[in-house]
């Protein structure tokens, strides 16, 4: 007899849990980190590292983390990426010294690149295929929330108990979370143990060779608007470029590559990371470069800037379930197209404000923002996902989640060069920023509208479940344990 229908919900709380405690994490840590410089006594670069490092980490082991899921199971290493997530928090928040708190924030980010794939992998085993845009889209509201109530709760639990106190917000909720995933039997124990004799082997070499490229190219991308193209950066780049072209010859040799064939060779795939890859880096040096706007300009205190940009996170938190809706009526390809170009539209409209913009341009602005990317997040990840066989779901997975972080430090240092040049001075301010802000966010459009270019790529409406074929044992698109619970499953 099949389970009751709770085992798709139970997957999704567990899913939409471990994203909004990496969401929230990063949100409540920008607050705390000048209340925790002035207790550790740390200098700036000190601790600009607990937030590099957690960065380099993470980006340097996502796909990596997704093969584990798909070799051992989402459920059983998305319960251990929660388990150490909780526990480098809770010894963050024991910390008795800077070096303490950098060296815990890169084994958090080990354990957070663990738990980020798994959060898809464990969705896409639980769903049809043809209902993964909804529980994708409630992630993206959970992420969108903890966009806007991250700093809410970090400035009030900064004031009230210390910067130690958004550290231990995550260990309760780490640990329910992964009790809860390791008790719940849902689909995936359908996966084999002992692994079968043809199960493909981890390419360690593979992972190695990528995850120096993508850690080099996260360090350089955050060092370069700071320090320009120095020694370690040209060094940090160079690495970079040659790790990465290593890794794609890898690749075409190796009998079990880290990516599989049918996601290397996919142009859809393909097309939707460099969505992912575009939109995020447009929405985050847009939101990088309009917070300096609204504080240095504007002159506004962190409390009311963050008043300032809440239709941003409104329009993810609502519009993320309408888009599901909107791309199963009109297909992935005009959805994501219309989406990137309401983002684009959103960055021109903040890139015309001056030291005179009112509530309402700069309400418009954000709205479009959110509303575009939060589509944009549902639509390519859903595509991404969906078209990995579930054998390689894990990977698909942390493709996913490489894009939206790679993404994010790449916007954030093309807005730095840019406003750098315009504006003649590395760190400008007042007026000279004001002027400088309309040609670094001119060109953040022109990422929107590139990615407007590669959505052309995606599925259209006639063909929203064309998918590479299924790996022999593979079962389709879900393992033969899921077949009896989909009926269970689609209404959630």
């Amino acid at each position: 007899m099949n389970p009751p229908a709770s085992r798709p919900a139970l997957t999704l709380a567990c899913s939409v849990t471990g994203a909004v405690l990496v969401a929230l994490d990063g949100t409540v840590l920008t607050v705390a980190q000048p209340t925790l410089q002035r207790e550790l006594h740390a200098s700036f670069a000190q601790v600009q590292w607990t937030s590099t490092g957690y960065l380099i980490a993470v980006a340097g082991l996502l796909v990596l983390a997704g093969r584990l899921g798909d070799r051992y199971g989402h459920r059983r290493v998305f319960a251990l990426g929660t388990l150490g997530f909780g526990a480098a928090s809770a010894g963050i928040g024991l910390a008795p010294g800077i070096g303490w708190v950098i060296g815990l924030r890169v084994v958090q980010g080990v354990f957070g690149a663990l738990l980020q794939p798994a959060t898809l992998g464990m969705l896409r085993a639980a769903y049809p295929a043809d209902r993964l845009a909804g529980p994708i889209a409630v992630r993206t509201s959970a992420i969108g929330l903890s966009a806007a109530a991250g700093p809410v709760l970090g400035g009030a639990l900064v004031s009230a108990l210390g910067w130690r106190a958004v550290f231990a917000l995550n260990v309760l909720p780490a640990l329910l979370i992964a009790l809860l995933a390791l008790l719940h039997r849902g689909p995936e124990a359908a996966v084999p143990r002992p692994l079968p004799a043809d199960a493909p082997r981890l390419d360690l070499l593979g992972a190695g060779l990528l995850g120096t490229a993508l850690a080099c190219l996260v360090h350089t991308l955050v060092v370069l608007p700071e320090t320009g193209w120095t020694g370690s950066a040209l060094l940090g780049g160079g690495v970079a470029v040659l790790a990465g072209a290593a890794f794609f010859r890898h690749l075409r040799r190796a009998t079990d590559p880290l990516v599989p064939a049918d996601l290397l060779a996919s142009p859809v795939v393909a097309a939707s990371l460099g969505v992912l890859l575009a939109a995020s880096a447009a929405m985050f040096g847009t939101l990088f470069t309009a917070t300096y706007f609204l504080q240095d300009v504007l002159a506004l205190d962190p409390f009311a800037s963050s008043l300032r940009a809440l239709p941003l996170a409104a329009a993810m938190v609502f519009g993320a379930p309408l888009a599901a809706r909107v791309q199963r009526r009109y297909g992935p390809r005009r959805t994501a197209a219309t989406a990137m170009v309401l983002l684009g539209t959103g960055v021109l409209l903040l890139a015309r404000l001056d030291g005179t913009a009112g509530a309402l341009p700069l309400a418009a602005g954000f709205l479009l923002l959110g509303a575009g990317f939060g589509t944009v997040m549902v639509t390519a990840t859903a595509v991404v996902v969906r078209l990995a066989a579930s054998r390689h779901a894990g990977v698909a997975g942390g493709l996913q989640q490489t894009a939206m972080n790679i993404g994010p430090a790449l916007g954030v240092a093309t807005a730095t060069t840019v406003l750098a040049l315009a504006a003649g001075d590395t760190h400008p301010t007042g007026a000279v920023f004001a002027t400088a802000m309309g040609p670094a966010l001119g060109v953040l459009a022109a990422v929107a509208a590139a990615g407007a270019v590669l959505a052309l790529r995606l599925p259209g409406r006639a063909d929203p479940d064309r998918r590479p074929a299924a790996a022999p044992g593979d079962g389709g698109s879900r393992p033969p344990a899921e077949t009896g619970s989909r009926r269970a499953g689609a209404g959630h």
